[in-house]
C-alpha cells in the first residue's frame, strides 16, 4: 500500500512500472483496484498510478471534501507531489469527470485524455447509483468479474456520501461547456449494456470535442476494462503511444484487432 498526505489527511494510490505516466481514476463504485489488470498491461513500458478519491478506498473519508473541487484538489495534489510533468489520464464515470475538470485547469500537464462512461446529463445516471449501498452497486456492476470480490470488500469502505455528494452537484454541471473545455486528444468509450449511464445519443456526441473519438464497447456494460480487457488494453496503449498532435480518430476497434491506419 503506498500513501501519501494531503492537508493532514491519508491520499491511497498504487503504481506500477517505469517510464511516462499514466493515472487511473475509479468510477462511483470502485476503487483503485478494478485497475490492476490495465495497470499490469501499460507497465511493461509506461508507470501507471491508480489512486483513490476522497471517500473511496483507503483515502479518507471526509464530507468536506467530496465536491469536484475537492477531488479535483486531491489529484492536482497528487500529481504535483509525484512530480509529474506530462502524463495521460483515464477517467472512468466519476473518475472522468474529475479528468475533465482537471484538463481544463491544467492543459500543458495533460498529452491526452480517456474517458469511460461519461454521463451527458444527470439524466444519464441511474437513480440506483444513490438509493443501493456501495456493496449492492458493486454487486449489480461487477457481475463475475475479477477481481469481483476484492472490489466488493472495497466498496464496502465507500461512504456513500461521496457518492451522493458528486451526483448531486453533477444537477448543476454545465456537461456540454465541460467536455468542450478539454484542451487535449481524447477518446471516450462506453459499453452498450451499462446499467449505470445510459450510451449517449447522436445529438449528445455531437458536443465531444473536434479532436475526439468515440467508441462504443459491444460487450460490455459499466466496466469495459474488465468486460473486454484485450480489447481494452489495445487500444489505451495504442492510444498512448499515438503522438499528441496525431488525431485519435485514427484508432478503431474491430473483431479483429486493427492497428491506427496511417
Amino acid at each position: 500500500m503506498s500513501a501519501i498526505i494531503q492537508d493532514n489527511a491519508i491520499v491511497h494510490y498504487e503504481v506500477l512500472g517505469h517510464g511516462k505516466p499514466v493515472v487511473f481514476l475509479h468510477t462511483w463504485i470502485g476503487s483503485w483496484r478494478y485497475w490492476i489488470s490495465s495497470m499490469q498491461f501499460v507497465s511493461t513500458r509506461f508507470r501507471a498510478y491508480a489512486v483513490d478519491l476522497w471517500g473511496f478506498g483507503a483515502t479518507k473519508k471526509q464530507f468536506t471534501r467530496y465536491s469536484f473541487e475537492g477531488q479535483t484538489g486531491l489529484l492536482d495534489g497528487f500529481i504535483e507531489q509525484m512530480g509529474m510533468q506530462k502524463l495521460t489520464l483515464v477517467g472512468h464515470g466519476l473518475g472522468g469527470v474529475i479528468a475533465l475538470y482537471y484538463a481544463a485547469e491544467h492543459p500543458n500537464s495533460i498529452e491526452r485524455l480517456m474517458v469511460i462512461s461519461f454521463p451527458m446529463g444527470v439524466q444519464s445516471t441511474n437513480s440506483r447509483l444513490q438509493t443501493l449501498s456501495p456493496a449492492e452497486s458493486a454487486d449489480w456492476l461487477l457481475g463475475n468479474n475479477p477481481p469481483k470480490a476484492e472490489s466488493l470488500e472495497d466498496a464496502k469502505k465507500t461512504d456513500h456520501k461521496a457518492i451522493a455528494a458528486s451526483l448531486d452537484q453533477y444537477r448543476e454541471v454545465n456537461w456540454r461547456q465541460l467536455i468542450n473545455s478539454v484542451p487535449v486528444s481524447s477518446i471516450w468509450i462506453h459499453g452498450d449494456n451499462d446499467p449505470a449511464i445510459s450510451n449517449p445519443n447522436g445529438d449528445q456526441l455531437d458536443y465531444l470535442p473536434e479532436q475526439a473519438q468515440f467508441l462504443n464497447f459491444t460487450d460490455s456494460g459499466h466496466y469495459p476494462m474488465l468486460d473486454e480487457p484485450d480489447k481494452f488494453n489495445r487500444l489505451l496503449t495504442d492510444f498512448i503511444h499515438l503522438p499528441p498532435e496525431e488525431d485519435p480518430r485514427q484508432l478503431e476497434i474491430k473483431p479483429i484487432w486493427k492497428r491506427r491506419i496511417r
